[in-house]
């Protein structure tokens, strides 16, 4: 996560620091912070998109009105204000405010911390924990702050980007409010970029933007307000005052969008469930857009070759058997040559399963098999299938009896596979789809010749 700057107090430590003071420079930066900084809401009537956690009596707007003793664990994408709502809350509620980052604190930050805000406490001054990226902080460093959070020695307001219930340890989730922040919308962004050009402590009107570059900036900005602050920035460095940012201005000093995936974190499993779940609903389209967003992600292609193979089995099996042998030959290729080349067999895979009939019959029959053997169905192998080969194996009756099939002229006779007790064990049921459309009739004939005689 970009902090800009948030976190750059070079020679202030916040065990040993005036914390109050600290908070200042922290949420009322100077004119030469960067844009994004200084263009945080000042209060909630500035916070925009987050609706939905705001309204009267919420207790997120009851702690920033100070009304509220609550720890909070405020999760949400990048860009949605989590800093912005931990500095109203600390304006609020808080004597004393200190800020960690998990990117640099450890266990004995933490602890300082805690040890200064106990005696703080003992004056009766109450002290706010700001803790960004806690998801990044260990089980032990999240563990210390258990006590602390339970005697309320600390106001604990910790922002992540990913899911707190895979990411923070359940002791401190109970302990603590979860605030789910959400995407901010087109408009939404439109509001902040529109802020930014306009207000004093923005570009203060010196640089504007027509409707359609506004438009390529929201799209690019993808949600988060901060990288469209962060955009306009870099844009407007350097323009003459008057000067109207253009598309052209856009394109040429952004290179691209930089795409929201976290290969480590929640939006891997996201993007990789819709991955999967648009492969499996036939939306080639769709797909390939997620596709696109793990490469560009810099998401490792082997990783999705695996992901491409499973599902030729799981969702296609036999009802195109062929999109399994596609699926293995796009993974070879991204062994044999690598990206950026390897994305046209990783497509051509994804068109292929996307596009393919579907059927989970292959899943369905492996899962009913393990099932049965996982709750001891497992009677002894019948004595004409066992192992021959070896000295002393007829005297056991091992391969005694056995039919060669193929002496057959059918190739297939009636003879006990299945051991005793599972002779009414039906596994695979082909669906009506694509090539397994129609082997339905022709297993059950199968099935009943087979065990004509068990």
């Amino acid at each position: 996560m970009n902090s800009d700057g948030l976190f750059d107090l070079p020679g202030r430590h916040p065990a040993t620091e005036d914390t109050t003071a600290l908070a200042q420079d922290y949420f009322h930066p100077g004119s030469h912070a960067p844009l994004a900084t200084r263009m945080r809401p000042r209060t909630l009537d500035e916070v925009v998109g987050q609706e939905h956690i705001l309204g009267p009596g919420t207790p997120l707007r009851r702690l920033v009105e100070g009304n509220g003793a609550a720890s909070v664990i405020l999760y949400g994408p990048p860009g949605t204000g989590k800093t912005t709502l931990a500095s109203l809350i600390s304006s609020a509620t808080g004597d004393h405010f200190v800020a960690l980052s998990a990117l640099s604190s450890g266990v004995k930050e933490v602890r300082e911390v805690i040890a200064q805000a106990r005696t703080a406490r003992h004056r009766n001054e109450s002290t706010v924990l700001f803790i960004d990226e806690v998801h990044r902080f260990s089980k032990t460093q999240q563990d210390a702050l258990l006590a602390a959070v339970e005697n309320r020695d600390v106001l604990l307001v910790a922002a992540t980007t990913e899911n707190p219930s895979f990411s923070v340890v359940a002791p401190l989730l109970s302990r603590s409010l979860i605030i789910t922040l959400r995407s901010l919308g087109d408009e939404d962004i439109r509001t902040v970029i529109t802020r930014a050009l306009t207000e004093e402590r923005g570009l203060n009107g010196a640089i504007t933007m027509g409707t359609q570059a506004q438009d390529l900036l929201i799209r690019l900005a993808g949600g988060d307000a901060r990288r469209a602050l962060t955009y306009l920035d870099a844009i407007a460095e350097g323009l003459a005052p008057g000067t109207e940012i253009t598309c052209e201005d856009i394109t040429t000093r952004i290179d691209k969008a930089t795409v929201r995936y976290d290969r480590d974190g929640d939006q891997h499993y996201d993007v990789t469930s819709a991955f999967i779940k648009s492969m499996r609903g036939s939306d080639v389209d769709a797909a390939l857009h997620y596709l696109a967003r793990m490469l560009e992600a810099g998401e490792d292609p082997r990783f999705i070759a695996r992901r491409l193979v499973i599902h030729a089995s799981e969702d296609v099996g036999m009802a195109d058997p062929t999109a399994l042998q596609t699926a293995v030959a796009a993974a070879e290729a991204v062994a044999l040559i690598g990206l950026p080349e390897a994305r046209l067999a990783l497509a051509q895979a994804t068109i292929h399963i996307a596009l393919a009939p579907k059927s989970n019959a292959v899943i369905a029959a492996i899962d009913a098999a393990m099932a049965d053997v996982r709750h001891g169905h497992t009677p002894p192998v019948p004595p004409h299938l066992r192992d021959g080969h070896y000295s002393g194996a007829e005297k056991l009756g091992h391969a005694v009896g056995y039919r060669y099939p193929h002496d057959d002229p059918r190739g297939v006779l009636a003879q006990r596979y299945i051991p005793e007790g599972l002779d009414d064990a039906v596994y695979y049921q082909p669906s009506e789809h694509g090539q397994e459309k129609g082997r339905g009739d022709w297993l059950g004939r199968l099935r009943r010749l087979i065990r004509a005689k068990n």
